[in-house]
């Protein structure tokens, strides 16, 4: 698996102390902050969209989502272990935020 080198980020496999270590992590933590609240405005935009708030939950997709992301996270070499749990945590909070977006969004 190969690794796109960040300024100023020691590449995983050439860290050699803890600093550089938890250095790499902070760099990723705020780029996947990044990803997570771009992520969060597609949920504000489905609940803008969904007719309805019985709709907001969709069992069909959660399944197809989770399917998804274990096949990619397979492909490049992260263990399903951690990509299943951490993406089902993501949906189920989600659809937890798209639920208040579309009830602050409705005035019925």
């Amino acid at each position: 698996m190969t690794t796109t080198t960040r300024p100023g980020v020691t590449r995983p496999e050439d860290c050699q102390t803890m600093q550089e270590v938890r250095a790499g992590v902070d760099a990723l933590d705020r780029e996947l902050v990044a990803l997570v609240a771009k992520r969060a405005r597609y949920m504000e935009a489905a609940a803008r969209i969904k007719p309805s708030r019985d709709v907001v939950r969709d069992e069909w997709r959660i399944n197809d989502v989770i399917s998804k992301v274990s096949a990619e996270a397979k492909s490049r070499g992260l263990a399903v272990e951690i990509a299943e749990p951490v993406w089902r945590e993501l949906v189920e909070r989600s659809i937890a935020y798209e639920f208040s977006v579309w009830d602050a969004t409705r005035t019925d």
